[in-house]
């Protein structure tokens, strides 16, 4: 096996321009040398692009440990830095993962549409932290998406899904409204909508908006809100279970309003609160301590 991290010049094609008139080749009239050069990438590209490509075509896949750094740096005849350096970037990449410490063994991640959906909701969640992206706006996208899901769910849901769904309405029920239960069931209900409508990347990006918002946690639930939260879920899910994409469109519509509504008042409270801390120059409490 040829080493690259002894790659010299000689092996490089460079591109060589011919004076007008001492062309002797094709293009000898108009005196344009013909390009033969490519492009010579350093030695960490190269077995980044090797890993890449068998992680891609499926030849490496999803929890598959590979070798370690002592043998991946002799199989490609380079250093253990330079096998480091490269698996450094495909940890960024998300296409491998360490499982252990940090001596751990490296296997290929876990690439389909749950991967998509924790990889997206971490990114969300990190811009929304930075204050780049108002929480609001990425409500408004997953609700833009749910609408078609449930769409969708009414032709698509298989008997499964609907006994699912079904259960989680179940268990909604007979909850009160300060169950911490209660957010992890809306979670499920919401995205199991979305996965029923059997199109995969829209059920991935759903749940990763539902898991990066966490609708149910912006809500001032009382009693109330809870007890008609559940019904419209009910009402909902009456609509799938009858195949009726017309129902569901205006039942996800109505129910998407509701708690439109309600998260805006409790944001608007808490800015106002949060104006009346600033003015009176106080961390958490517009009261006098």
């Amino acid at each position: 096996m040829t080493s690259v991290d002894n790659q010299t010049n000689s092996n490089a094609v460079h591109v060589n321009f011919v004076p007008r008139g001492n062309s002797t080749g094709p293009n000898a009239s108009d005196g344009v040398a013909t390009a033969i050069g490519h492009v010579v990438v350093r030695p960490r590209q190269q077995i980044e692009n090797r890993i890449r490509s068998l992680i891609l075509s499926g030849e490496l896949r999803s929890g598959e440990k590979l070798p370690s750094e002592t043998e991946l740096a002799r199989q490609f005849q380079v250093s253990r830095a330079t096998v480091r350096e490269a698996l450094r970037s495909l940890f960024a990449e998300g296409l491998l993962v360490r499982r252990g410490d940090r001596g751990g063994r490296v296997i290929v991640n876990s690439l389909d549409h749950r991967s998509l959906s924790e990889a997206v909701a971490e990114s969300v969640q990190k811009v929304i932290a930075l204050g780049t992206v108002d929480i609001l706006e990425v409500s408004a996208v997953r609700e833009y998406l749910e609408v078609p899901s449930a769409r969708l769910a009414a032709v698509n849901a298989s008997a499964k899904e609907l006994e699912a769904l079904r259960d989680i309405v179940a268990q909604e029920k007979a909850l009160t409204v300060d169950d911490p239960r209660v957010p992890l069931l809306d979670r499920e209900f919401h995205t199991g909508i979305a996965k029923s409508s059997g199109n995969l990347f829209l059920a991935a990006i759903v749940s990763a908006l539902h898991s990066a918002t966490n609708p149910v946690d912006q809500l001032e639930l009382s009693p109330d809100v809870g007890r008609e939260t559940v019904r419209q879920h009910q009402r909902l899910l009456d609509c799938l279970m009858a195949k009726e994409p017309d129902g569901a469109t205006a039942a996800i519509e109505e129910h998407l309003s509701y708690l439109r509504g309600h998260v805006s008042a409790v944001r608007t409270l808490s800015t106002l609160y949060q104006r009346e801390c600033d003015r009176l120059g106080r961390a958490n409490s517009p009261f006098p301590g």
